[in-house]
């Protein structure tokens, strides 16, 4: 694929025009949209993987002092999810799921901020899985954390699934688990069918998730990428926004008259 030097622009205008001209668009949302909403970036200078080493899947199935270790990490609140709320960015987002200009939100965030600011949740297609409740590893029944709390307060652990005696783990995808292979192949299909990917707040250096961006392009979709910092990506771009994602997002959805009051 061409390089070619990214339009890097101060309005929205031109990012307005692009969803305007849009049917049917994809938003890929990394940590960038979410600490606006105090959540920290797990990879950044400060963030949580800086100041403790994060676990792997396979020492969490095989340790339970790790497992403890996990669950008591989770129950402290030292994920910083605990109190965060959606953003100007998420309700922009929300605005343009349901004003029906974008048909998916796919996400390498956990926090569940998108259904939250009024995303539907089967529109929202989660990379890494979601860290406000928890799963049986074997039959995939759905726990609340809160149950789970008590007994870790209680006991000192988290009992078995109460359906199959299989393991709990928060829903999220860790380190050296597999990627959950119905949401990637959702999100490939997504992608595949887009005419405009708008990538919010990802440093897009996280594969193969990073790899729809170009797919998108290959298929013949526009590339926007809306981000703080540059990306190894920018060069494909068909526009580049270096700005504070909430303002840009909410400026350049009002620009473009998609939104209904």
């Amino acid at each position: 694929m061409r390089k070619r030097p990214p339009l890097t622009v101060s309005s929205n205008t031109e990012f307005a025009k692009l969803i305007t001209h849009s049917s049917q668009a994809v938003i890929f949302t990394g940590a960038g949209i979410s600490t606006e909403s105090g959540i920290p970036d797990f990879r950044s200078p400060g963030g949580v993987w800086s100041k403790m080493k994060p676990i792997q899947f396979q020492d969490f199935i095989a340790d339970p002092k790790i497992r403890h270790e996990s669950w008591r990490r989770k129950f402290d609140r030292l994920d910083g999810l605990a109190n965060a709320l959606p953003n100007s960015g998420h309700f922009a987002v929300a605005k343009l799921v349901n004003n029906k200009k974008v048909s998916h939100v796919i996400t390498q965030n956990v926090d569940n901020l998108h259904q939250k600011s009024g995303v539907p949740n089967n529109q929202v297609i989660e990379l890494h899985g979601n860290a406000t409740y928890a799963k049986c590893l074997d039959c995939g029944q759905v726990y609340e954390l809160s149950l789970l709390e008590f007994a870790f307060r209680k006991y000192g652990e988290v009992p078995d699934c109460e359906h199959c005696d299989g393991m709990l783990k928060t829903a999220t995808i860790s380190f050296g688990q597999s990627m959950p292979e119905w949401e990637m192949l959702l999100a490939e299909q997504a992608t595949i069918d887009c005419d405009l990917f708008i990538v919010i707040g990802s440093s897009l250096l996280v594969y193969p998730a990073a790899g729809f961006p170009l797919q998108a392009k290959q298929q013949g979709a526009k590339l926007v990428i809306l981000n703080r910092e540059p990306t190894e990506m920018d060069c494909y771009a068909d526009l580049v926004i270096h700005d504070e994602i909430g303002s840009v997002l909410s400026k350049s959805i009002l620009k473009s008259g998609t939104v209904c009051n």
